[in-house]
């Protein structure tokens, strides 16, 4: 029994390492039971699953807002990846850009660039720099592929690691459960949370998108610190601040990379 238990773990050990993938952008190794393109293809269903059963704002000021600031930072992210060679990494990306009509403080981006903003994070994002700070927070999550290696984890846990396919066919509903967990789509769900290198690379990575994008890296702080006060009274903490970092070490974070930063967005203005 004692060498059985020992095969199982060393296969475990084994499945788990070959699992591992260097991301191409933070050039850290993740587990990635979750293959990109699959990832994408679950997620066109999940968006336009959501999308049918959730109130898209349009024509309105603030849905063209945040289709104008999307837009943006989606094509300096395009540049900034072809000047750096990696191009392909946005294979099967079909970039798409909705305002939702609700009251919850979140925004969230989905594999292949399938984006939402709530619009009760709005009063919070003030103005389009603020607005750029949450959708290029959360297209950096997409683009680090920090959901799927949440999902991966979830996976984990539930005994499914045998890969996303063989956890579709045998639990369907869990998995869809799981992935939509895993990019904020829903709460309450017992997930791991971002861990605080994912939550301080989204910060730096989509602060530099945005900045690239022509918008004031300097609204990070009003914005982080407005973020923190709304929520204080919030009894459900909205999932772009279900994180490990604290208010202050967010902060001094970005602090620490405002300089060059600052580099990116002087030479867009």
């Amino acid at each position: 029994m004692k060498y059985i238990i020992q095969s199982v773990m060393l296969t475990a050990i084994f499945l788990i390492a070959m699992s591992c993938q260097r991301n191409a952008i933070t050039g850290r190794k993740q587990l990635a039971l979750v293959p990109e393109s699959e990832a994408q293809s679950l997620a066109a269903g999940q968006y336009q699953s959501f999308l049918n059963t959730n109130k898209v704002v349009t024509g309105s000021a603030d849905a063209l807002m945040v289709k104008r600031v999307g837009e943006r930072i989606v094509s300096a992210i395009k540049n900034y990846y072809q000047q750096k060679g990696l191009s392909s990494e946005l294979s099967g990306y079909s970039w798409e850009i909705n305002l939702v009509n609700d009251k919850q403080m979140n925004a969230w981006c989905m594999p292949g660039g399938r984006i939402v903003v709530y619009t009760g994070i709005l009063p919070v994002t003030k103005n389009e720099a603020g607005l750029a700070v949450v959708m290029g927070h959360e297209i950096a999550h997409a683009l680090a592929r920090h959901g799927s290696e949440r999902m991966s984890q979830a996976l984990l846990q539930q005994g499914l690691g045998a890969g996303i396919s063989i956890a579709m066919s045998s639990k369907p509903q869990l998995t869809q459960d799981i992935f939509n967990a895993s990019y904020g789509i829903v709460s309450g769900t017992a997930m791991p949370a971002f861990s605080r290198s994912n939550e301080l690379e989204a910060d730096r990575f989509g602060l530099m998108f945005s900045a690239l994008a022509g918008f004031d890296p300097r609204e990070a702080i009003s914005f982080w610190t407005r973020m923190s006060a709304a929520a204080g009274g919030n009894a459900n903490t909205p999932s772009i601040l279900s994180t490990h970092p604290s208010d202050a070490e967010r902060i001094a974070a970005l602090e620490k990379i405002m300089a060059s930063t600052l580099q990116n967005y002087y030479k867009k203005s």
